[in-house]
């Protein structure tokens, strides 16, 4: 059966390399961002004002094109940022950061969510978390000069929105990756952990995971957590009774008896 995965985060959390990573071992085809030119953007640069409604109208069309397109390819897909992380991170910072008008933001709203109401939502995001300071490392290393400029509080921002957009997400399953923590290029065994979650997942959407660190969000599953030690420490709530992933990646996920007491915990604690 064909599955639709979306690959979320912040520029320079190593999307696109993920997104060909996944594919290359899932046997899906990449999705990655359109490369049309905007023919707002010089415009916006140099009045955003004037001009953040008419770029964003311009993207949020782009990517529904991109977003069509991909559900009509017969086969699997990872699709490299999504439609709603154009409205619900950028426009939105956009509209924040006062350069888009209550009008503007209000009529745009309009169009996403109608939009949104007429495209199938993906089978699973993998939203790729990464501080500021790995975005900046990762930013470097690719060497591209119009992103050397960008500034640490316009990263911020945008990782603040995108923990707000990943927590209130509720149209599929979501899981967590802690870029910070895991090196999916070098380390084969943090790739491996990362295939291994995205495959259970697909395999079951209902089972839900409640790590501690990812908050109460009910379809939200997430790899790693640290105790500041030399050791981790990661309870998760499987509210399915069936798996566990275990977030040192090192072991495979642990069983947990579906019998336990219904207390509302039916935690199970992984060290490595």
């Amino acid at each position: 059966m064909k599955k639709y995965l979306v690959l979320a985060g912040n520029i320079g959390a190593g999307k696109s390399t993920l997104v060909g990573l996944l594919c290359d071992r899932l046997g899906f085809s990449p999705y990655y961002e359109p490369v049309s030119e905007n023919p707002y953007l010089e415009d916006f640069y140099a009045d955003m004002k004037r001009w953040a409604f008419h770029s964003q109208a311009y993207f949020l069309t782009h990517r529904v094109i991109a977003h069509r397109a991909l559900m009509d390819d017969p086969h699997s897909v990872v699709q490299d940022r999504s439609v709603y992380e154009d409205a619900e991170v950028f426009a939105r910072n956009l509209y924040l950061q006062g350069n888009m008008t209550e009008r503007d933001w209000s009529t745009y709203r309009e169009l996403y969510n109608t939009v949104i109401g007429l495209l199938p939502p993906p089978d699973l995001v993998i939203y790729l978390r990464a501080s500021v300071l790995t975005l900046r490392a990762r930013i470097a290393l690719r060497g591209r000069d119009f992103e050397s400029a960008i500034p640490e509080r316009y990263l911020e921002g945008l990782n603040g929105l995108y923990e707000s957009w990943i927590e209130g997400f509720s149209l599929s399953p979501v899981v967590v990756v802690p870029g910070d923590r895991l090196d999916f290029v070098a380390d084969s065994a943090d790739l491996e952990a990362i295939v291994e979650t995205v495959q259970n997942r697909l395999s079951d959407r209902q089972g839900s995971l409640f790590p501690d660190e990812c908050g109460p969000k009910a379809q939200t599953s997430c790899l790693g957590s640290s105790d500041g030690g030399n050791r981790h420490r990661h309870s998760v709530r499987d509210v399915s009774g069936r798996f566990a992933i275990d977030p040192g990646h090192r072991q495979r996920g642990a069983e947990i008896d579906p019998s336990s007491p219904p207390d509302g915990s039916r935690e199970e604690n992984l060290l490595v």
